[in-house]
């Protein structure tokens, strides 16, 4: 069996992502994953440290590229947001280009490319969200979705500035704040709008309480990198997404 190699570019003050999507995808049925970081300095989840550490992106994927990655995931989804509708498909496409200059192949993918995909992938027309940001940032997070087409009928930001922090936010905290949401025309539940905030343990067991799809940052960026990859996109235990090439077959 061979091993798939994945890049991560993340956020200095970042861990999450780097726990939960290698729990996703060692789930596997078929495929080995390794995984490798490169990290941009950021402390404090605001417009001017994502514009400084969005800053370091150029530096960031080349030294990730010398590790020789199939697939580079751009781990940050508000850093994409912040910039605009259509953010996500300018840098993919930007890194890819500064990729294929240094002779990579590698894939590129971000946090905020794999949620849309994931939501397109659900056909969720109308989603509601929890995310960890203060209102400003959050507010930016919902016009992005919008954007793409897709209505947010319903979200909650528990405001939480310091990235490390983030990372800490207690489960009981975040399934509080989905219960208060109001999901009866919500066709999907974003869990966790943000590859840092914890929210993996808790997808499968709000998918079933809840009774509607529920996916995260994390389980999108799973989605996204294992389609790239050209493989099967099954992985127990992980929510509705990651069973859409199950649900999709003909019987």
């Amino acid at each position: 069996m061979s091993t798939h190699r994945i890049g991560l570019v993340v956020p200095s003050s970042n861990v999450t992502v780097e726990t939960e999507l290698p729990r996703i995808l060692g789930r596997h049925p078929i495929s080995d994953f390794s995984f490798h970081s490169t990290r941009m300095r950021m402390h404090t989840v605001s417009p001017e440290g994502l514009a400084a550490m969005n800053a370091q992106r150029e530096r960031c994927v080349m030294e990730i590229a010398d590790a020789s990655p199939e697939v580079i995931m751009y781990a940050c989804l508000v850093a994409i947001m912040v910039g605009g509708p259509g953010e996500h498909q300018r840098v993919e496409s930007a890194v890819a280009e500064q990729l294929a200059a240094g002779g990579s192949q590698a894939r590129i993918r971000s946090s905020a490319g794999a949620l849309v995909e994931g939501l397109r992938a659900l056909d969720a027309k109308r989603v509601a969200l929890v995310m960890p940001y203060m209102l400003p940032l959050a507010q930016q997070v919902v016009e992005y979705i919008e954007a793409e087409g897709i209505e947010v009928v319903d979200w909650r930001a528990l405001e939480v500035a310091d990235n490390n922090e983030v990372g800490c936010i207690p489960g009981d905290r975040v399934m509080k704040a989905a219960r208060s949401l109001d999901l009866s025309g919500a066709d999907a539940l974003v869990l966790s709008c943000c590859v840092q905030m914890p929210s993996l343990d808790l997808v499968q067991p709000a998918e079933d309480e809840f009774g509607i799809p529920v996916l995260s940052a994390a389980t999108a960026g799973a989605y996204s990198v294992l389609r790239s990859l050209g493989l099967t996109a099954v992985i127990e235990g992980a929510g509705s997404l990651l069973r859409a090439d199950v649900d999709s077959t003909p019987a």
